[in-house]
């Protein structure tokens, strides 16, 4: 199992120093060429997020909310929160900053979310950038305490937590993933399959 450490911020993030995730895992397809990397940051307000593909070939089709986006060239966070607690978020997100959101216990056990003032909320900024793409949100902790009544981070919480990128519809069809995906067919949805990561 994986561990990564996710940096406390005092105000905006320093992606530039916060210590990079890269998505090296690439099961059921061979990798066409895609990359993938992801750093998280923390305050006492909100999860920061910051997720980046390197793909020449981009699909971007999804505007609508809770769309399909894992058809699209998607990047995606899961998280466990509580480690004592089975449930667990998706984001994920497509180059037009389309989201889909759910709180689950399974793939089968999945309620998606469309919050309202969605983009606001999250602060969502993706864009295109050299050989890619990438997004920028926030994940307020004060949603996170609408499922979790309660919730406090704290220097030294441990989530549990998977990143990825897929691109189901895309010229290319691919999965990375930051831990390693043990499922013989494509399926994110496996908690067992998260790694750590301690808010710094």
């Amino acid at each position: 199992m994986k561990t990564y450490v996710i940096s406390r911020a005092d105000g905006a993030p320093d992606w530039g120093a916060a210590p990079v995730l890269n998505l090296e895992n690439c099961p059921w397809l061979p990798n066409p060429g895609v990359a993938a990397s992801a750093q998280l940051a923390w305050n006492d307000e909100a999860l920061l997020v910051h997720l980046r593909a390197r793909e020449s070939e981009i699909r971007a089709e999804h505007t609508e909310p809770l769309g399909m986006v894992c058809e699209d060239s998607c990047l995606e966070l899961f998280f466990r929160p509580d480690t004592a607690d089975e449930r667990y978020f998706n984001f994920e997100a497509n180059p037009n900053g389309r989201m889909y959101i759910g709180i689950n216990y399974s793939r089968a056990r999945n309620s998606r979310q469309a919050p309202d003032g969605e983009d606001a909320l999250f602060a969502k900024n993706a864009r295109r950038c050299e050989g890619g793409w990438e997004i920028f949100y926030r994940i307020p902790w004060d949603f996170v305490r609408l499922f979790f009544p309660g919730y406090a981070p704290f220097s030294g919480r441990e989530l549990r937590a998977n990143c990825f990128k897929c691109g189901d519809l895309t010229p290319h069809p691919h999965y990375l993933s930051w831990n390693p995906c043990t499922s013989e067919t494509p399926d994110f949805h496996r908690p067992c399959d998260f790694g750590r990561m301690i808010l710094a």
